[in-house]
């Protein structure tokens, strides 16, 4: 069963398309891995048969579709959660909040929230919801997108070179780093919010 898993992932061209849909999916549904499966499908690069381009190209189309959906999502259907959470006088003032500092930091936001699993969606949506300008929007998604496929592709790809003779260690250690980056970004989120 292993192994017919990993030839799943690791043979072209269904490897590429799942890479596109984890990443595009998990900018609406954060729960799904996709820094985990870009940095898998980077180490492939070097211990299978994909390409380490088209492994970035997957990934960051994926990202930026799903970044765009989320926003999508936000503009055209984020009224009825606007008035469900967003309806009383500290709803108001939450999205007044977003709305402030997306006017004043928003490029910096979509970039620096790509990296960081569940602020993309959460950002996103709300740059919809607040209907921040399209023609700011999709430039640094879509840098946002190319930087974050990249890190993560050549992550994996490292860490599959340094390690070519042991890729499973490889990938361990590829995946205890993309889950350390994602318990680090819950726990400086849970202190934020404390403080």
């Amino acid at each position: 069963m292993f192994d017919s898993i990993f030839h799943l992932l690791a043979d072209e061209p269904q490897a590429y398309l799942i890479l596109f849909a984890v990443a595009a999916g998990d900018a609406v549904f954060p729960a799904l891995p996709s820094e985990s499966a870009v940095i898998v499908g980077g180490l492939l690069s070097v211990v299978g048969d994909l390409s380490i381009g088209w492994v970035i190209v997957a990934a960051a189309a994926g990202a930026f579709v799903g970044d765009s959906t989320s926003y999508a999502i936000g503009r055209f259907f984020g009224r009825p959660v606007q008035r469900r959470f967003f309806d009383g006088r500290r709803g108001r003032a939450a999205l007044e909040w977003a709305r402030g500092q997306l006017a004043r930091r928003g490029g910096t936001l979509i970039l620096v929230a790509r990296f960081v699993p569940g602020g993309r969606t959460a950002t996103t949506f709300s740059a919809g919801l607040t209907r921040f300008p399209l023609r700011i929007f999709f430039p640094y998604a879509l840098l946002a997108a190319i930087g974050w496929a990249t890190y993560a592709a050549v992550l994996g790809y490292v860490g599959g070179r340094t390690f070519e003779d042991r890729p499973w260690l490889a990938l361990l250690i590829a995946l205890g780093i993309a889950f350390g980056i994602a318990f680090a970004s819950e726990g400086a989120r849970r202190i934020r919010e404390r403080a």
